[in-house]
C-alpha cells in the first residue's frame, strides 16, 4: 500500500532536515557553494527526486563539478540514506547550477528555472 499524505509529509520534512545538514556541511567545505534545493513527486520519490546544488558563480559551479562532485554526491547520499530513500546520487538526480546562470536566463526567478529545468530534463 502506498504511503498516505501524512507519511509523505513526514518523509518530506525528514528529507528537508537531512538536506539542510548536507547544505551546512558543504558551505564550510566547498568554495562558492551557496545553497541547495530539491524537487520531487512524493508519490514516486526515488524516481523523480532532483537535488540542485547552487553556487554563487558559473566559475564556482564549474570548479565544483571537477573538484567537489564526489563530495557533493557523498553528502547527497548520506542525506538520502538517513531518510531511507533508495537512490544512488547520479548526474540524473543531482544537478549543479549557479546564481549567475539563473540571473542571466531567468532574471533570478528560481521557481521558474527549477520548473523549466525539471521539464527540460525529463523530471
Amino acid at each position: 500500500m502506498p504511503p498516505g499524505k501524512r507519511e509523505l509529509a513526514r518523509i518530506e520534512r525528514r528529507l528537508i532536515t537531512t538536506l539542510t545538514e548536507a547544505c551546512e556541511t558543504a558551505k564550510g567545505e566547498i568554495k562558492g557553494f551557496a545553497w541547495l534545493t530539491h524537487t520531487a513527486d512524493l508519490n514516486a520519490l526515488a524516481a523523480t527526486l532532483k537535488v540542485t546544488w547552487v553556487f554563487e558563480t558559473l566559475a564556482d559551479r564549474k570548479l565544483a563539478q571537477v573538484d567537489a562532485k564526489a563530495r557533493i554526491f557523498e553528502l547527497t547520499a548520506i542525506a538520502l540514506k538517513e531518510v531511507n530513500i533508495d537512490l544512488t546520487p547520479s548526474d540524473h538526480s543531482v544537478r549543479f547550477d549557479s546564481e549567475d546562470e539563473c540571473q542571466r536566463t531567468h532574471r533570478g526567478d528560481w521557481k521558474i528555472r527549477l520548473t523549466q529545468s525539471r521539464v527540460a530534463n525529463g523530471g
